[in-house]
């Protein structure tokens, strides 16, 4: 009879999650895993399958989260453009973490199926919320009548990126900003 697990799943990959955010997949290895989790090694691939399953796991989860962040910041405000700000805001915010989604990017970019489908479908999902905003913002007068919203949902998930890189890369608080300020300003 197989025992009982004797861990909560999903507090072991949030904690997966986090060792993969500062460390990658290459960087990380199985003892930074199990000591992070709080798991016996064996637990980790009878529950995980392996390392990469872990892995596709984590990034799975990490952006569902990031996706659902970003829409709860795009309900802030009175007008489509308080949310667009607060969703910018958000990310300056917290940038001093490392990104799972853009560290897994750059770590294999589209050679893994199974990422590229997670990013796929985290991008997707962003996307349809951005390009909404961005058609409400106009609507209202906030956006440039010339501004393509799927176009500006594009400039908006990149400019998002760079703002993560640009953290990660030990920019100030203030230089964050300004790229946050910017971003607005280019859709105005």
């Amino acid at each position: 009879m197989a025992r009982p697990k004797a861990f909560d799943t999903d507090q072991a990959l949030d904690a997966a999650i986090g060792v993969f955010r500062e460390h990658g997949f290459e960087g990380t290895s199985a003892d930074m895993l199990v000591t992070a989790m709080k798991i016996g090694r064996q637990s980790l691939y009878d529950t995980f399958g392996d390392k990469w399953r872990l892995y596709c796991a984590a990034v799975s989860r990490y952006c569902e989260n990031e996706v659902l962040a970003h829409r709860a910041a795009l309900r802030q405000g009175r007008r489509a453009i308080d949310g667009l700000a607060a969703m910018i805001e958000r990310v300056e915010a917290e940038a001093d973490q490392a990104c799972l989604g853009v560290g897994s990017i750059c770590e294999f970019g589209r050679s893994r199926d199974a990422l590229t489908n997670i990013h796929t479908a985290a991008d997707r999902l962003l996307s349809s919320v951005l390009v909404e905003q961005i058609r409400q913002a106009k609507t209202e007068g906030d956006v440039a009548e010339g501004i393509d919203p799927d176009a500006g949902a594009r400039f908006l998930t990149a400019h998002i990126a760079a703002i993560r890189i640009a953290a990660r890369g030990g920019a100030s608080p203030e230089a964050l900003a300004s790229l946050g300020q910017l971003a607005l300003r280019a859709l105005r």
